[in-house]
Parts: C-alpha cells; sequence; structure tokens
C-alpha cells in the first residue's frame, strides 16, 4: 500500500525553507552518486567525500538527482564503528531560497551562466 498524499506532500514541503539556523555538526553537501540501500556518496564543502544514509521519512518519497544539495549531520553516526559519516537531514528543495542563508557554503555558490559565451551570437 502506497504512503498517504498527505504524508509524502509534507515531506517535499518541508523542504522547501532551509532552517534559520544549522545545529552542531551540520553541514550542507553536494551529492555525488548512489551507493544503494539508501546509501548516498557526498562531497562536502571543503571537498572531502562522506557515505550518508538517508532516513526513511524521505525513502520512496524524494528522489535525488546528482548534483542536488542536501543538509547532512556529521554528528549522528559518531558513536557507530561503521564507514557511515553521517545521516541526511533533509533535502534542498527550493534551492534559491537554500542559497540565501548565511551559512550556506562559498564553495557551493552557482557559477553565472549566460548567453554570449561563445554561441556566436553576440
Amino acid at each position: 500500500m502506497p504512503k498517504p498524499k498527505r504524508n509524502i506532500n509534507a515531506t517535499a514541503e518541508e523542504t522547501l525553507y532551509p532552517p534559520i539556523t544549522l545545529e552542531p555538526g551540520q553541514q550542507i553537501a553536494r551529492v555525488k552518486q548512489a551507493a544503494g540501500k539508501n546509501l548516498y556518496h557526498l562531497d562536502l564543502a571543503d571537498g572531502s567525500p562522506l557515505l550518508a544514509e538517508l532516513p526513511s521519512k524521505f525513502r520512496s518519497t524524494i528522489w535525488m538527482k546528482r548534483g542536488s544539495f542536501v543538509l547532512v549531520d556529521t554528528s549522528a553516526m559518531a558513536d557507530r564503528d561503521n564507514k557511515l559519516g553521517g545521516e541526511i537531514v533533509n533535502l534542498v528543495g527550493d534551492e534559491k531560497a537554500w542559497r540565501k542563508a548565511k551559512w550556506w557554503p562559498v564553495e557551493f555558490v552557482a557559477k553565472a551562466r549566460g548567453w554570449g559565451t561563445g554561441s556566436g551570437r553576440e
């Protein structure tokens, strides 16, 4: 039986707006690739790789593409003795709203894309 529509909509709405402040141990990361079994390879702002787990509230509800951004909690898995480096706490839904936050890493600032860069239509 599928999840109720109200649960899917509530989860999707939760990802639209960024938190006001980040908790200690939370960081923004870019999705590199899916590793299977709800595990994802992520790149942190400093370039270091990280393997993170997707919690059950997001499974089969919201899908992530390579290159999208997530909020990961690296302190959640500190007490475990395994390869996991963190847990995905939230997905960046409305990227424009999230980028306006003061704590957004400068390493993930969008590159300016414009017309007239070698297209011959200048």
